[in-house]
């Protein structure tokens, strides 16, 4: 009975032993199999253990057999051990979980991106929808000129008031009341133009230009013509004067879109191309700079290339006009030593203040970069300037532009630009958006004798450009000026109001008006 016990448990030891080599002998898949391979090689040492211990009751065959099978049971332990071993090199997945982001973090960017998208695509359809709307340019127009002229009654009282007051007014407000009541009068001419039609402009532009021409020549009058600092391109009457260039400005841009409209497809010889058009342009230009004032009478010219080119003037013709007005000009420029005095201070009174006589030509041009430079990005503040202390000559007219640097520093002059660049694509979409072939090449006019103008002065204030003597539209002092400017925009306004349903907007806004009022009526009456 012995025997046959001690051959069962035999049997039961090799089994166990072909478990574990086969076990141990396999690689592990997963955290179970490799603890049953850890733990396993501990019951094969102590089944070795036991048998060798009853062994020594058994046969010397059995001793052998026995030894056999526990050499076999320590190859397979360390088979096994190194198994495990190898087993424990392999890269095993990283116990600790891996870095994700913090709660609500990737969903609240994603949020914010969508929330960013969608403002940006109702943005870029408001825009849109305003853009096509008819009224867009009507409005645009308007707000920046009441803008315009708002600050330029601002400044020039600022920049007159030490002037006024010096120069024997007695009040540091009598610039500023003219000017107002300059302003006043343009506003309402800028109205009443703006209610008009295009047929009323195609009706008097020849009685425009003759208007225009008959008030230049006026100026050579003995009694009536007046000369200011050289300019004699004056009208006074009744302790009023008059600068008759202003108006001949706007009549020759409003009769130039006219005759070109009628021309268009016509100007095939060079008789057809060149009459009227180039004598008009002609004796508007001859009578102003006649009146020694090559500023204005450079605007003139450049006003007429710019409806020429948008009018389609033949492209030979229109290039030896433009290469005879630079002879004219050139010999006008070196014909005077005055010219050419202030073309010099431009280009050395600036860079080399030794080489540059500060008291004489170049005080004025000198005087308006200080003001600049000394405003900063904000400015010394309204009122503030030092430079409108009779230090800089013509302060609240031509130089306005430096007091505005100088009071509101940097951000005042480029708010200033913007406002004219604004109201430059106010006028650009009125050429785009009209079939009018008139309503275009007026207004190409228009815009170069507006924001044309106020570029010249810009770079005239900071030295790009030599002294030329022209002020800064709706912003500089002077009673034909503002008038002129303001009466430009009422014709522009009108054009703008032509736009295809532009008149039914206007409509559905008057009985938007009137239903309100009549509302505010009858909470009254209550």
């Amino acid at each position: 009975m012995g025997r046959q016990t001690t051959a069962k448990a035999d049997e039961r030891r090799r089994r166990k032993l072909a478990k574990t080599s086969a076990s141990a002998s396999a690689p592990p898949r997963s955290k179970r199999a490799g603890a049953a391979t850890a733990t396993k090689p501990a019951g094969v040492k102590t089944a070795a253990k036991t048998s060798g211990t009853r062994s020594a009751s058994t046969p010397s065959a059995s001793a052998k057999t026995a030894g056999k099978r526990t050499t076999g049971t320590a190859s397979g332990t360390s088979a096994a051990r190194g198994t495990a071993s190898t087993a424990g090199n392999v890269k095993k997945p990283s116990k600790k979980p891996a870095k994700k982001p913090a709660k609500g973090t990737g969903k609240s960017s994603v949020k914010t991106v969508s929330v960013i998208r969608n403002a940006w695509d109702h943005l870029r359809g408001d825009i849109a929808s305003l853009s096509a709307h008819p009224l867009t340019t009507y409005f645009l127009i308007l707000v920046c000129v009441v803008l315009l002229t708002g600050l330029g009654l601002v400044m020039v009282l600022s920049a007159s008031s030490v002037t006024s007051y010096d120069g024997g007014a007695g009040s540091s407000f009598a610039y500023f009341n003219k000017q107002a009541m300059f302003a006043g009068v343009g506003l309402v001419l800028m109205f009443v133009a703006s209610r008009m039609p295009l047929l009323f402009w195609k009706r008097i532009a020849w009685f425009a230009i003759f208007v225009g021409l008959l008030m230049q020549a006026l100026v050579f009058v003995p009694g009536l013509g007046k000369e200011t600092k050289g300019n004699a391109n004056w009208i006074g009457f009744g302790g009023f004067q008059i600068q008759p260039s202003e108006f001949l400005k706007v009549a020759l841009a409003l009769w130039l879109g006219f005759i070109l409209a009628q021309k268009a497809g016509k100007m095939t010889t060079f008789g057809h191309a060149m009459i009227p058009i180039v004598p008009g342009v002609l004796a508007a230009a001859g009578l102003v700079v006649a009146g020694n004032d090559l500023g204005t009478g450079l605007v003139i010219m450049a006003m007429a290339a710019v409806c020429l080119f948008v009018g389609g003037f033949p492209t030979k013709y229109f290039l030896l006009l433009i290469g005879v007005g630079a002879a004219v000009v050139s010999f006008f420029v070196l014909s005077s030593q005055n010219r050419l005095d202030r073309i010099q201070a431009m280009l050395t009174g600036h860079a080399d203040q030794t080489a540059a006589d500060t008291m004489g030509q170049a005080w004025q041009s000198n005087h308006g970069l200080f003001s600049l430079a000394s405003g900063g990005w904000l400015g010394v503040g309204l009122g503030a300037s030092r430079e409108k202390w009779s230090w800089l000559p013509e302060a609240h007219n031509d130089f306005i532009f430096a007091i505005i640097g100088e009071e509101l520093g940097l951000v005042g002059t480029l708010v200033v630009i913007l406002i004219f660049a604004v109201l430059g694509y106010g006028m650009v979409r009125v050429v785009m958006r009209s079939k009018s072939l008139m309503v275009q090449v007026a207004t190409a006019g228009f815009f170069a004798l507006i924001v044309g103008q106020a570029g010249i002065n810009i770079g005239v204030v900071t030295g790009l450009l030599p002294v030329i003597g022209l002020p800064l539209p709706f912003v500089s002092y002077g009673g034909s000026s503002i008038i002129a400017s303001l009466l430009a925009v009422g014709v522009v306004l009108s054009f703008a109001r032509a736009e295809p349903g532009a008149e039914a907007a206007i409509a559905a806004n008057k009985d938007r008006l009137r239903s309100s009022l009549a509302v505010l009526a009858r909470k009254k009456r209550k």
